[in-house]
């Protein structure tokens, strides 16, 4: 791997922290990459399916996953875990994403993981050929492709310090605080940089010096690298190493902070948990001394770090290693954002011509399209271009549950509310509210106890006495008329077309057994048309290739009694039809059809 990151990295994002997240779409935003860099977040916590941030002027919506496994699944591209659980947990989380695999590298924020668990972690990870940037860093960034967090600071820091686009040098610091500055040094007395990590602050971090210095060694964007070390350890001699093999030929600046430590009588350790000399090698001094005998371009001190950069970019720059960089167009992201109140992820009318999920309206609806209302369900309630046979079975099932007649109950209230001279709207509305889970519901409930008993490999008489201790008829089974011998053409017709279109029927093949025993008990406990659409529709989904708890979803949001909804409308607003065109009059039920019991009222006005 010669780049950590390149503009077409993606990461997910473990504990949804708003405001990192905010920073890294408003840098995409600004150096114009064409994806946001963060595909997901993983929120173990949240109820929701999604998080809205700003990309620039306009919004979008970043999924939440319950746990890394999911979110990687649905963003197989996303090969960057920043990892921002706390220090009780960031083992864990990290060590679930090595392996569950396909992370390139993964960053810890999280400061003071136990020692014993931070060398297991950085060993599994070297074995899995996982670069971890951390515990305790703010991370990394390539200019101008990919920046971690809150690396950089705010965009006109980020602008300030052109780290909005690659520069020449190479930055590797163990400080995350330091490393801001040093971009702003480097963008003064240079060009900026090429790419940068800050490795972390703790004593056992996962990618050291040598680890990110050998890939810079490779990365023709890098010119030149500068090494921020400190007080305390003996990564820099790896360097030295590196440098005397042959393996770092590119001209390193280095400087270790923390050499007051030598005015000091006893050890001091120096903010982060790996500041802390116990050897005399392991001192600021001693370090500096030997990474300048190595050739590496160490100053007098830290204030002559300026220079020194200064005088190796120029030398450079002089000899062609490094030619002028043309400043890119940015975007600039406004200083006033207005959250949305609305999305709307179906329909899009802002253009000249509104589409339905992506395609214009007239693409489907005029009939040399051959497309049908299933075409358009399918995409407006679905965001999906199913297949002609399933198409086709959606609208079967609409056409076959639009109306049972005028006696059912929302037929029934339709046809009084019309007769009370309200609009089509008022009758029709009075016709729906009675669809629950006495009318119309039976297809959501065939649904969800079907399948359940499927997924649980209940034979048909567990599925029986399953529903008898829920206390819950069959959804789906029984029929007022029909019968074995007498059966219901609507449910026959459904199960042919199924049988001739379906690649499979596996609920609908369970379902049956299940009829099988219903019915030797009595004739008429048959699979009936709701509970035969509702089968028929989890068989289709499945065909069609849905994730099980994606079809439980379905069913629980009532999905599939929308289906009966929208037959049944066609119904209902006949029904309002016929009653205005017969001019009927208002309705009154007859008395002798009430069965009255009215007794007088008892006494309270004394007590």
């Amino acid at each position: 791997m010669t780049k950590l990151y390149t503009k077409d990295t993606q990461a997910i994002f473990w504990n949804n922290n708003k405001t990192a997240i905010q920073r890294m779409l408003d840098y995409d935003y600004t150096i114009k990459r064409e994806t946001p860099s963060v595909a997901a977040i993983v929120a173990p916590t949240s109820g929701n399916k999604f998080e809205k941030f700003f990309y620039g002027p306009d919004e979008v919506m970043v999924p939440l996953f319950k746990n890394t496994a999911d979110a990687k699944a649905a963003h197989p591209n996303a090969d960057v875990l920043l990892n921002f659980a706390s220090f009780r947990t960031a083992y864990d989380v990290t060590m679930e994403a090595i392996e569950i695999g396909g992370f390139n590298s993964i960053m810890v924020t999280a400061e003071g993981i136990p020692e014993r668990l931070a060398r297991k972690m950085n060993h599994t990870a070297r074995v899995a050929g996982v670069t971890v940037i951390g515990p305790a860093t703010v991370g990394a960034i390539a200019p101008g492709a990919f920046k971690i967090a809150n690396i950089g600071g705010t965009i006109e820091n980020i602008v300030n310090s052109k780290l909005h686009r690659a520069g020449s040098c190479g930055l590797v610091t163990r400080s995350g605080g330091l490393f801001n500055e040093l971009s702003n040094i480097i963008a003064i007395n240079a060009d900026g940089i090429a790419e940068g990590v800050a490795i972390g602050g703790d004593r056992f971090v996962g990618s050291v010096f040598i680890d990110n210095m050998l890939r810079m060694e490779k990365n023709p964007d890098v010119k030149y690298m500068v090494l921020l070390g400190e007080v305390g350890g003996t990564e820099e001699y790896k360097i030295i190493e590196a440098i005397k093999d042959g393996k770092i030929t590119k001209p390193v600046i280095a400087w270790c902070i923390g050499t007051i430590a030598k005015h000091f009588s006893s050890g001091v350790q120096f903010g982060h948990a790996g500041a802390s000399a116990n050897a005399d090698a392991e001192t600021a001094a001693a370090k500096n001394k030997a990474m300048a005998e190595a050739g590496i371009y160490v100053p007098e001190s830290f204030n002559e770090l300026p220079a020194t950069i200064n005088k190796v970019y120029e030398e450079l720059k002089a000899n062609g290693t490094i030619s002028e960089i043309k400043e890119p167009e940015i975007n600039i992201c406004p200083k006033v954002r207005r959250p949305k109140q609305f999305i709307c992820t179906i329909s899009d009318d802002r253009g000249e011509e509104a589409t339905y999920a992506g395609f214009p309206i007239s693409s489907v609806a005029t009939p040399d399209t051959g497309k049908g209302i299933g075409d358009v369900i399918s995409l407006l309630w679905f965001k999906k271009q199913y297949p002609k046979w399933a198409t086709d079975f959606i609208e079967t099932v609409m056409k076959t549950v639009a109306d049972h007649g005028p006696a059912v109950s929302g037929a029934h209230n339709a046809k009084v509310t019309a007769r009370a001279g309200k609009s089509v709207v008022e009758s029709l509305v009075t016709g729906l509210l009675t669809i629950g889970p006495r009318f119309g519901g039976a297809i959501d409930g065939a649904a969800k106890y079907f399948k359940y008993a499927d997924d649980n490999n209940l034979d048909p008489k567990e599925f029986l006495n399953y529903m008898k201790k829920e206390g819950v008829p069959i959804p789906g089974i029984g029929h007022r008329i029909k019968s074995l011998k007498n059966p219901d053409l609507r449910v026959t017709g459904l199960m042919n077309y199924a049988a001739e279109h379906f690649p499979s029927t596996p609920l609908l093949d369970y379902a049956r057994t299940v009829e099988a025993l219903t019915t030797s008990k009595k004739e008429n406990l048959i699979l009936n048309v709701d509970g035969t659409i509702g089968i028929l529709m989890v068989d289709m989904w499945r065909a069609l290739g849905y994730p099980e708890d994606e079809i439980n979803e379905f069913i629980e949001s009532g999905t599939l009694n929308a289906f009966f909804i929208a037959g049944r409308t066609l119904g209902f607003i006949g029904h309002i039809l016929d009653e205005k065109r017969l001019a009927m009059p208002m309705y009154r039920h007859p008395m002798d059809d009430i069965l009255y019991d009215v007794q007088e009222a008892e006494d309270y006005t004394s007590k």
